[in-house]
């Protein structure tokens, strides 16, 4: 995924980009970078590897070695980023975040004609160099802007900080990340999360609309280009890579899970299912706020029956390779005995994707004595691979355990009726939990559906993406 913030303000603006950049960093872990314009210097630009040490750790020295009164900085999952771009624009400093599904094609239809790109390792080209190839092609960055994002299959949510300081914020054509302002007396930012300027003392200007694009300097913000009325919002914000304390659309992150807990809980109590449960808990980190949502409505007591060892141990999905991220996942997690050993537990998670550190999670507490372990998932059953962002590692569908599944139960004619699967009232659906509970040892599994998650979410339908789950654009 990734993750953005810039400012430009009427003092030093290295600090705030500093600390509301590293604000972001729950959405990335592979690139860090920042950009800063100063009269006197021009553009300057930074950019560090961040697998193995926080964006903070990192750029700490970056109060000694940068300065200027405009800045913006970027946490990125995939490309290294902020770029300096020089064109018939000028020159300019270009943070994006989003997916580029059809880069080859762009790059054949637009600049096959002499045109040339740094490769990356596999030959991949770097997709914030693209869209600022793209803006290129105009002559004005809100007509190349609007041109980007009219041709790019995936998402962009864009920021350049341009030779002279003034910052260009551009939220996705269809609004699917947020993109909001903030001011405060010294000038005006951009942020994908609110509470990053909020806690530097920013208050909330706007949350940007679908393709809408406004320029910022320290004296004021206009509207390049206005909002279309068409969004599809990812409804994964709320329910797994959303910060807690993150708000988009008027919907707080923490609240929503709450409501989707208790949502789930009473499902489960209609259907008869969670009755003999002595404890209910959340998968860490994003599954506890679901499971205390479950667990208040269900009556059942919430407790941590085992704890993240975190002062040591990096994110678990840090490591490039699968089996070394299941190994620190296994490290990490210690358990409390007198809450698990003879328990029925109910364990509530965001989400299952391959499911594997899930079934490991699973087998460590009954390794402990658990009696039986439930889960509960906290979105319907995944069934496509995100095409319009950049925020799981599944490269094809069969890579999802609930597409591997259908295809061991009934072969490709399965994925003629992945709305039933998706269903647990009907026979398939049903078919689909068992054969996953006997894979996983779960001693029972229900998904979240899509209508209960648009409930807790609180947004109009229309204006959400639910394609993972149901294919639908």
């Amino acid at each position: 995924m990734g993750g953005f913030f810039g400012a430009a303000l009427k003092r030093n603006a290295i600090a705030d980009v500093f600390f509301g950049t590293d604000y972001h960093s729950h959405l990335g872990t592979r690139r860090g970078g920042m950009a800063a314009y100063d009269p006197e210097i021009g553009l300057q630009r930074e950019i560090h590897n961040i697998s193995n040490s926080p964006f903070r750790t990192k750029f700490e020295h970056i109060f000694d070695e940068m300065k200027g009164n405009s800045a913006i900085g970027c946490i990125s999952d995939w490309d290294p980023q902020p770029l300096l771009i020089r064109s018939s624009l000028g020159v300019y400093a270009i943070s994006i975040i989003g997916l580029i599904t059809n880069a080859d094609k762009l790059i054949d239809q637009y600049l096959s004609a002499g045109g040339q790109f740094d490769a990356m390792t596999g030959g991949r080209i770097n997709n914030t160099e693209l869209v600022a190839a793209m803006i290129n092609q105009k002559t004005t960055f809100e007509e190349g802007i609007r041109f980007a994002q009219e041709v790019i299959e995936g998402s962009a949510n864009i920021l350049i900080l341009k030779q002279g300081g003034a910052i260009i914020a551009a939220r996705d054509r269809l609004g699917r990340i947020p993109v909001v302002i903030g001011k405060n007396e010294d000038g005006y930012c951009a942020s994908f999360e609110s509470f990053a300027y909020q806690k530097l003392d920013f208050e909330d200007v706007k949350e940007l609309g679908p393709g809408e694009i406004v320029e910022l300097t320290c004296d004021g913000m206009t509207q390049l280009s206005p909002p279309g009325k068409e969004m599809r919002m990812c409804s994964f914000l709320w329910s797994y890579y959303g910060y807690p304390t993150s708000t988009y659309e008027g919907v707080n992150v923490e609240v929503m899970r709450y409501r989707n807990g208790a949502i789930m809980a009473e499902n489960d109590k209609e259907q008869g299912l969670g009755q003999d449960i002595d404890y209910v808990g959340g998968v860490p980190d994003s599954g506890t706020p679901h499971a205390i949502g479950y667990a208040n409505k269900s009556g059942k007591h919430f407790a941590r029956a085992f704890i993240k060892y975190t002062p040591t141990w990096a994110r678990s999905f840090t490591p490039t390779h699968q089996e070394e991220r299941n190994r620190v996942a296994k490290m990490k997690q210690i358990p409390v005995h007198a809450l698990i050993k003879d328990k029925n537990l109910l364990f509530v998670d965001d989400s299952i994707v391959r499911g594997t550190q899930l079934r490991e999670t699973v087998e460590f507490l009954y390794d402990n004595g658990a009696k039986s372990v439930h889960i509960r998932s906290a979105c319907p059953p995944i069934m496509y691979g995100c095409k319009y962002l950049n925020f799981s590692r599944s490269t094809n569908d069969m890579e999802l355990i609930a597409r591997r599944v259908i295809m061991e139960l009934e072969g490709e004619e399965g994925f003629k009726h992945i709305q039933e699967y998706s269903d647990s009232k009907t026979e398939r659906g049903q078919n689909l939990r068992k054969a996953i509970c006997e894979k996983m040892h779960f001693a029972s599994l229900e998904f979240q559906s899509i209508e209960g998650l648009i409930e807790a979410i609180g947004v109009e339908p229309c204006k959400l993406c639910t394609y993972c789950w149901n294919g639908k654009e």
